[in-house]
């Protein structure tokens, strides 16, 4: 496993990370996801994402249990703070009480003493910016927190908090954690720029298309059984996006053919393509069992060559940027 800095700051983050989002939302198979987790600490994975809402604090429940063995100093936990974690007025956004009350909230779930990385989840247009930033640098002073987060911020809105930031002598955002695939490419030509003026790393979600550059899913064949395009519960990202229409599918199938040519998986291929980008410091990917963790970690280190990365555009690029 390789790793690599996390925006301006010195920590380092393993190239690949593991998530919690849609896999780690079942009490009942708490088990095989504790699983997973010991696989990827295994294979050198030291950064392990999660959020308060997922599965309503299950998957911090679990993140917290599965990792209580290892040494805290030998990985790196991330979690958030946004969305509302109950009724009543006060119970979600960026505000200084939910902030403070969901870190403790968090912290409890997962037995630990601090949280690496705290994210805000989504921006609050509802409180002002300079009370949200104040809130985690008190976190960071009170060391409940190492390195300050966000999620889903637009270029606009991320430039205004590092300015708020470095104003008010606030202990600055180091990472911002946005959606980046193959098919969703929209930070490439604002926010990767700024946040390489402002050393703020990237740490992508969904880097295999919500499972679509995973190769299970084929021009002309039947979804798998189980997959999340089946599941109405999971299919959302999939079906708003378009990403399995037949240009969708059929750019798969070209990609699967330059993976092939290489000795590598669709999945390698995808994950290796994110990180040709030095300002992505991590790719959190998703897994239900130990084999996909494996798989997925194997993409660590792999230097596309530059007529690999054209080819890979020429399939790429008869789809609209979005």
């Amino acid at each position: 496993m390789k790793y690599r800095r996390l925006g301006r700051s010195g920590l380092q983050v393993s190239e690949i990370a593991l998530g919690s989002w849609l896999t780690h939302d079942d009490p009942a198979q708490a088990a095989a996801a504790e699983a997973v987790i010991h696989k990827a600490y295994e294979l050198g994975i030291n950064y392990f994402d999660t959020a308060n809402m997922y599965a309503g604090g299950e998957a911090e429940r679990i993140m917290g249990r599965a990792l209580a063995g290892y040494e805290r100093d030998s990985y790196v936990i991330g979690t958030k703070v946004y969305f509302d974690m109950g009724e009543g007025p006060n119970r979600g956004g960026l505000s200084r009480k939910h902030i403070m009350e969901q870190c403790e909230a968090s912290l409890k779930r997962m037995g630990a003493d601090y949280i690496d990385l705290y994210y805000c989840h989504r921006y609050d247009e509802n409180t002002p910016l300079d009370e949200t930033l104040r809130a985690m640098d008190d976190l960071v002073t009170q060391g409940k927190v190492l390195y300050v987060g966000i999620s889903e911020w637009g270029e606009g809105q991320i430039a205004e908090a590092a300015g708020v930031a470095e104003r008010l002598l606030l202990d600055p955002i180091v990472v911002n954690q946005p959606e980046y695939n193959m098919f969703t490419r929209r930070i490439e030509a604002d926010i990767v720029p700024m946040c390489e003026k402002q050393g703020i790393g990237q740490v992508v979600f969904s880097p295999l298309a919500h499972g679509v550059l995973s190769g299970k899913y084929r021009k002309g064949r039947e979804l798998p059984a189980g997959s999340r395009a089946t599941n109405p519960e999971h299919n959302h990202w999939i079906r708003s996006q378009g990403l399995l229409s037949e240009q969708r599918l059929e750019q798969i199938e070209r990609l699967i053919g330059v993976a092939e040519q290489l000795g590598l998986t669709l999945v390698q291929l995808a994950l290796a393509w994110n990180l040709r980008l030095p300002n992505i410091s991590s790719c959190i990917i998703g897994a239900t069992g130990p084999d996909q963790v494996e798989q997925n970690a194997a993409a660590s280190g792999i230097a596309l060559p530059d007529d690999v990365l054209a080819q890979i555009e020429g399939i790429l690029a008869k789809s609209n940027m979005a």
